[in-house]
């Protein structure tokens, strides 16, 4: 663990267009479950959701044919207002000022890359941080669904209000994509954090880059063929990992 936390600073420092392509356990050590693990939010019982699945409880579909449960479940599991970013978050966002990276890519929702200061974040599945009327389109805050109870409406035109949440069924935002890939393709080095790669097609982004170093931090294995000359894979906590980097980072300037 001691040599591959080295040769990870090593990659740090002679890398100037580093990518960070990050899942959910980027955010765990804040406190969020993630979604596939034996304490993650798709293992949670709960007597009121039990009878459904959860894809189906954060679908379009359960949006649209039973949106009093939607809205439950969602308020209930997706409220990360009161959550702050943890090392990892903190740290891409100095990296960033330091002109050594030059995008985040998140599949996360919770918004806590831009809470740590990060500016370039492509938040390709959407984030909690917004929501908007589905009639007439208006911005509605963040606070919208989470302040309201039964089917949150829009006080303009009796719309419903919604998530700017990329649901299950619901076609990933091109802009943010489109910027995603852009930034992969250009990038020297990518960092892939805290993510299965068990996500569609999200987890097919990191075949754009052809730079020259790919890093990957994990608590498990992925499913993704390293080079073992210029990759690196460390099996461990991210937290360890970053603060190590933040020492790194305080040390060389």
């Amino acid at each position: 663990m001691e040599e591959k936390i080295k040769r990870f600073l090593e990659i740090m420092d002679e890398s100037e267009r580093i990518v960070f392509f990050g899942g959910a356990g980027v955010s765990t050590e804040s406190g969020i479950p993630d979604f596939r693990s034996k304490d993650g939010l798709y293992n949670q019982h709960d007597v009121q959701f039990d009878s459904y699945s959860p894809e189906y409880l954060l679908s379009h579909s359960c949006l649209v044919r039973e949106p009093e449960v939607f809205f439950e479940f969602y308020r209930q599991k997706m409220d990360t207002r009161g959550i702050e970013p943890n090392i990892t978050h903190k740290v891409l966002a100095e990296l960033e000022d330091m002109g050594k990276l030059t995008a985040i890519v998140t599949q996360n929702i919770d918004g806590l890359h831009q809470k740590a200061g990060s500016r370039k974040v492509y938040e390709i599945h959407g984030t909690t941080q917004h929501n908007y009327c589905s009639k007439c389109r208006r911005d509605m805050g963040k606070d919208a669904i989470f302040n309201s109870t039964g089917i949150p409406t829009c006080p303009h035109c009796g719309g419903m209000i919604r998530p700017y949440v990329t649901l299950y069924e619901e076609g990933l935002p091109e802009d943010a994509v489109a910027g995603a890939i852009s930034a992969i393709r250009q990038a020297d080095c990518l960092i892939v954090a805290g993510t299965s790669l068990n996500v569609y097609p999200a987890a097919s982004y990191i075949y754009e880059f052809h730079g020259k170093h790919i890093v990957v931090l994990n608590l498990d294995p992925v499913g993704v063929s390293l080079n073992p000359d210029s990759d690196l894979f460390i099996q461990g906590k991210m937290g360890t990992v970053f603060t190590r980097l933040s020492e790194h980072l305080r040390h060389i300037l």
